[in-house]
């Protein structure tokens, strides 16, 4: 049932995105601003379920598994969007997009994370499957499992290796691209999962665990928002 609700997001998401090219292309603010936020919701929304798939057995494989394939799913689907605010600022900060323009997808981007956790509460609400019992009443699912310190180190650095990652399979095949991308993705989520979740994207993590925003600004602030954020700025700064 998670896979088929999953399915069936990537195949609205599809479909809004066809849309909005045919009747928004010469609207280039909606246009952009409707394209990152359809796309970023497909992440969010397939996420969210995602985590709760994350429980089944055996673990940690088949929630591995999962990640590693709706990443490639995600690649191959959402072309052209970043549906990170990390990936706007590099534009912005090289000049090849304005303030302005990089500032309204940005704000696609958290349009689209609080409306994912919506529909997905929505959807958990009608407890179709047995990982959606009591997934309302869960409140801050606390990811993180170490220390403040430990925790900005860890996103950070997942931050840079994922950036730079990025930047040098610029040149590959865009068919292996996706798979080095999903691969690189998963093996982040293994290694660092248990500890911070391994999210190093502010929109996904405000989407993911919006109530410990809530509770602890400052902290999931800092580790989940400045910590990927400055990851990015190094990488910017280097290369």
């Amino acid at each position: 049932t998670s896979l088929l609700l999953m399915a069936g997001i990537v195949v609205a998401v599809g479909l809004c995105r066809r849309l909005t090219r045919r009747r928004l292309r010469s609207h280039q603010r909606l246009y952009a601003f409707f394209l990152e936020m359809f796309s970023t919701f497909q992440i969010c929304a397939c996420t969210n379920e995602l985590c709760l798939l994350g429980t089944v057995e055996p673990k940690p494989h088949t929630a591995l598994t999962l990640t590693y394939g709706f990443t490639v799913l995600h690649g191959l689907t959402l072309s052209g969007s970043t549906c990170n605010p990390c990936g706007a600022l590099q534009p912005m900060w090289g000049g090849g997009m304005s303030v302005e323009m990089g500032g309204l997808k940005i704000a696609a981007q958290f349009v689209a994370a609080a409306l994912a956790r919506m529909f997905m509460r929505f959807i958990w609400s009608l407890e179709m499957t047995e990982p959606h019992f009591g997934a309302l009443s869960q409140g801050c699912g606390n990811p993180m499992q170490t220390t403040e310190v430990q925790a900005f180190c860890i996103e950070l650095l997942f931050s840079v290796v994922f950036q730079l990652t990025v930047l040098r399979a610029e040149s590959v095949n865009p068919k292996y691209r996706v798979h080095l991308i999903a691969l690189l993705i998963t093996m982040l989520v293994y290694a660092g999962g248990n500890l911070t979740g391994a999210i190093f994207n502010p929109a996904l993590a405000f989407s993911l665990h919006p109530n410990c925003f809530y509770e602890k600004f400052l902290s999931y602030s800092l580790v989940y928002w400045i910590a990927p954020s400055l990851g990015k700025f190094l990488i910017l700064d280097v290369f």
